[in-house]
């Protein structure tokens, strides 16, 4: 049985493929600009020719990362974080705060810094846009695999704020996927993450692209 058509706009047969797009922009009003965000106000022509204000976040983008151990347990970290008041379960991630720096590169300075693990063998998990309604962050979340321990006497970075505590756990892929659907891990970047690398897995991440893979 096909599903019913929506009576709002319905396509037939569409390329269900994000495209790039860019509508007119009458004015930008800048509010706030921080250490890592800037808050702006662009005035933008709709489709009937009105202007409507949007507020949104710019950001410089984001990796992330789930890594593997050979027992197919995934490495989360927790932390804290002020805006939602909580303590959360999350991948190792960071900001893209390194002109020029490959993503992946990036990717694995954070496994190291934050959680103090190197991997050989990487691949791109999945891009998404982190909030499309309020900011332009994209992140780039990345599978890593054939982990190891990094030597103490080779890690030079000291973790401070609310990276100074933050305790690192494994756990099986199956159960971390079971956690984010309970509503028990609410970190976006780790529940597309966790979810991406349990689908990914059912052909044994051969379907991956890899880890320089470009940004469409």
């Amino acid at each position: 049985m096909s599903a019913p058509e929506s009576g709002v706009h319905a396509v037939q047969d569409p390329e269900v493929r994000d495209v790039p797009e860019g509508w007119k922009v009458d004015s930008s009003a800048e509010h706030f600009r921080g250490r890592v965000i800037t808050a702006v106000t662009d005035a933008v022509v709709m489709p009937d020719g009105e202007a409507v204000n949007r507020d949104y976040v710019i950001h410089p983008g984001s990796v992330a990362v789930v890594a593997l151990d050979e027992q197919d347990r995934v490495l989360l970290i927790r932390q804290y974080r002020h805006p939602v008041r909580r303590l959360l379960w999350e991948l190792p991630a960071g900001l893209r705060d390194v002109d020029d720096e490959p993503l992946h590169v990036g990717a694995a300075r954070e496994l190291a810094e934050e959680a103090g693990y190197r991997a050989a063998t990487w691949h791109t998990l999945v891009d998404a846009f982190t909030s499309p309604g309020m900011t332009d962050e994209r992140t780039r979340i990345f599978l890593a695999r054939d982990v190891s321990l990094i030597p103490e006497a080779e890690l030079d970075f000291i973790r401070r704020h609310e990276e100074a505590d933050m305790p690192v756990v494994w756990i099986p892929l199956s159960d971390a996927v079971r956690r984010a659907l309970e509503g028990m891990i609410h970190n976006s970047q780790a529940v597309a993450g966790i979810l991406a690398a349990y689908a990914a897995s059912a052909d044994g991440f051969a379907s991956l692209r890899p880890a320089d893979a470009p940004e469409a």
